[in-house]
């Protein structure tokens, strides 16, 4: 059977991502070149806590949920994934375990290079350990941001802020008026309030009145954002 290859717009995906245009062409030719595609369906196990370290990957469609398991069992959502970003490089680096569970939500297509030809690529482009140092102080300032938003900012503010990332990095303009844009990342309000650390009940209250405002919709299927300027200055009200 044929390995499966990237569609267009998934190729797009990986090809326009922030981080990976910025490489040089014989870098990124390199990387496509010994990469290969895996498929996942909805709630598909992508690599568990505590497995060896065996691939570097980017996400070319969907998304993948990066997640933990509370000392009660329960699942935590800590981040998603979003297509053209590149994971699992730090644990390329160490050869640690990994250290949270990664599901795919939604269909979801991996771009994955092995370690063997992730390594063979860092000893023949030097060029690669500036470009992911980079990648690195990027992930830690927005981590930073987030905790300092956790710290100072009230849940209005950084829900508002993470609505704006959404619609940024999942939007589909709406058909029936081209001013609004859908979120196309599928989340039921339990899984955003944890990514905010916050209780559903306190997120739903805060997603009813943004829609009171005019600012958002809230569907069966997802979440519509009617004014983006109006998120803009909830989540810059107090900072």
């Amino acid at each position: 059977m044929d390995e499966p290859i990237l569609t267009m717009e998934e190729r797009e995906a990986i090809n326009g991502g922030r981080w990976f245009n910025t490489l040089s062409p014989s870098l990124r030719h390199d990387i496509l070149r010994c990469a290969y595609v895996k498929r996942f369906k909805d709630g598909d196990l992508i690599v568990a806590r505590g497995e060896p370290p065996n691939e570097w990957s980017a996400v070319a469609k969907g998304a993948v949920r990066v997640s933990s398991t509370s000392l009660s069992g329960k699942q935590i959502t800590l981040t998603y994934v979003e297509p053209g970003v590149w994971f699992g490089d730090v644990a390329m680096f160490d050869g640690d375990q990994r250290t949270h569970d990664a599901y795919a939500h939604g269909p979801t297509t991996l771009l994955c290079v092995s370690r063997t030809d992730f390594q063979k690529i860092l000893a023949s482009h030097v060029e690669l350990y500036e470009a992911l140092m980079r990648l690195q102080a990027r992930r830690i300032r927005t981590l930073f941001g987030l905790v300092e938003d956790l710290n100072t900012l009230p849940l209005r503010a950084r829900l508002a802020k993470q609505l704006l990332h959404l619609v940024r990095s999942y939007g589909v303009p709406c058909l029936n008026d081209g001013n609004e844009t859908r979120i196309g990342l599928q989340l039921a309000q339990e899984e955003l309030a944890q990514l905010l650390g916050a209780s559903r009940q306190r997120v739903n209250q805060e997603l009813k009145s943004m829609e009171r405002e005019d600012a958002i919709r809230i569907e069966q299927g997802g979440l519509v954002i009617r004014n983006r300027a109006a998120l803009m200055r909830i989540a810059e009200a107090e900072t």
